[in-house]
């Protein structure tokens, strides 16, 4: 993981705006990975907050440079955790890690 100019590059599959995130506000989660790679034509996070409580999902939009994101009210106290499926029910979790980001005040 890197920050760079309120950025956070989970990985080279993966960032955050803005890092850390804001509680109560939202967050812009791009996605790259292996399902986008892999030609996946629709794309869902599924996410939820301090150690997957809540959990949701929610449809990410391609991006004109063919990644995936979306916009997620950070409504955790410490950490938004998530991974990502396709339609046709593959996951990316990260090898059973799934992605978490730091949730500010």
């Amino acid at each position: 993981m890197y920050v760079a100019q309120g950025r956070n590059f989970l990985d080279e599959r993966v960032d955050v705006v803005p890092s850390p995130s804001l509680k109560d506000r939202h967050a812009t989660i791009r996605y790259e990975g292996l399902l986008q790679k892999n030609g996946a034509d629709r794309v869902f996070i599924h996410y939820g907050f301090d150690g997957w409580a809540r959990n949701c999902w929610s449809e990410m939009k391609r991006e004109p440079d063919g990644s995936f994101a979306c916009s997620i009210p950070m409504q955790g106290a410490k950490e938004c955790n998530f991974c990502f499926k396709d339609s046709a029910n593959n996951w990316d979790n990260n090898n059973g890690w799934n992605w978490a980001t730091d949730i500010r005040y």
